[in-house]
């Protein structure tokens, strides 16, 4: 079944399910390789981090899902039609694709449920679209080379448009690596508006997630610099996997020690040297 650019669904008498009719996650493609993008690591890693960080206590984990440069299919009309978002999160939906499948691509009609988050990553090149009408000369990430235009999106809708007009994203997050700066987008009614950016963490915080976001300064997967990171209201960043278990081993340690000390002291008190033992 063959879906182009611009087709309209046909309906049945009686109606048949979207399911049925429309195009799925297995009949769309999963990957455009002529697309624009810096495909750094920073690219790679910094979607790890806000996936392998984020905890939401009014969700179990099996109830949300985290995608990352993954094709975003939003327009019915339009099925070919998408974004690759850097990174995002949709809540509400099961983490497998019909709670079995790893997911290839994220279909909005098909989940029912719009990304309640988004985050881009400037890339050079990239700023307009991802900015849309809140870009300025200022933001880009390196000047532009003399015979060099910024992109061109014709009649495909911009990044904005489709976050903000076709799938009504709540929160819209963008951070430069470059100058550590970071830009918050609030859905309020139908449009965008920027909101104030905390100089403290968290800099962002989503009363709706009960959860905040920050720059943190540090070393992740042997690299130092200064990345997106989630937290609690006070600031305090949440630990990934590996940090987490680290710090359980570092307390089991410190905790059999403390029973030792406790036995050693008990054993002297008895007029028993723990060293003669």
């Amino acid at each position: 079944m063959t879906y182009p650019t611009g087709h309209s669904i046909a309906q049945t008498d009686p109606p048949r399910s979207p399911r049925e009719t429309l195009p799925t996650m297995y009949d769309l493609p999963s990957e455009f390789p002529e697309e624009p993008g810096l495909p750094d690591e920073f690219h790679d890693l910094q979607p790890q981090l806000l996936s392998r960080t984020l905890a939401l206590s009014d969700y179990s984990r099996d109830q949300w899902f985290t995608g990352s440069d993954l094709n975003l299919y939003y327009d019915v009309h339009h099925p070919l039609w998408h974004k690759r978002p850097d990174w995002f999160l949709a809540v509400g939906v099961p983490r497998l694709y019909d709670g079995h499948d790893l997911r290839r691509s994220y279909v909005f009609w098909q989940e029912g449920v719009a990304p309640t988050v988004i985050v881009e990553f400037l890339s050079p090149r990239t700023e307009p679209e991802d900015l849309g009408r809140f870009y300025h000369e200022s933001d880009q990430v390196e000047a532009l080379a003399e015979n060099s235009e910024p992109l061109s999106l014709g009649q495909v809708p911009g990044k904005l448009d489709v976050y903000e007009t076709y799938l009504r994203v709540p929160h819209y997050v963008v951070y430069s690596r470059y100058t550590q700066r970071l830009r918050y987008f609030k859905l309020e009614g139908s449009l965008y508006r920027e909101q104030a950016v905390n100089s403290a963490s968290p800099a962002i915080w989503f009363d709706d997630l009960k959860v905040g976001l920050g720059i943190w300064e540090g070393e992740f997967e042997g690299i130092p610099s200064y990345w997106l990171r989630w937290c609690d209201a006070q600031g305090s960043w949440f630990l990934t996997d590996t940090e987490q278990a680290k710090q359980d081993a570092q307390r089991q340690v410190s905790a059999a020690q403390q029973r030792a000390d406790r036995l050693a002291q008990r054993l002297r008190e008895l007029g028993v040297n723990p060293d003669e033992i």
